[in-house]
């Protein structure tokens, strides 16, 4: 998978994936790679939630694919030139 790509965050689903405007490799959900957060009902999930959404909601981030699981794009992404980490 090659190429970066510019998309509106329209939505944040969990700490560590994310719905976007315009799709990405046939998917307007996006995975951000190297991050494992607590899921659904798991201790952590709604700050690791918040923590995302605070940082790239409604923002306009860089979107560079790496993988596609589960019918995600899994990606490095990019916002005011840093990579998403941490939850």
């Amino acid at each position: 998978m090659r190429g970066s790509y510019r998309r509106k965050v329209e939505k944040v689903i969990d700490g560590d994936t994310f719905k976007v405007r315009n799709k990405v490799n046939n998917s307007q959900y996006v995975r951000v790679a190297g991050l494992r957060c607590p899921e659904k009902g798991q201790p952590g999930y709604h700050s690791a939630k918040q923590n995302l959404a605070r940082q790239i909601q409604g923002k306009t981030v860089t979107v560079k694919p790496k993988a596609r699981s589960y019918g995600r794009t899994v990606a490095d992404v990019i916002y005011k030139r840093r990579r998403l980490k941490g939850c």
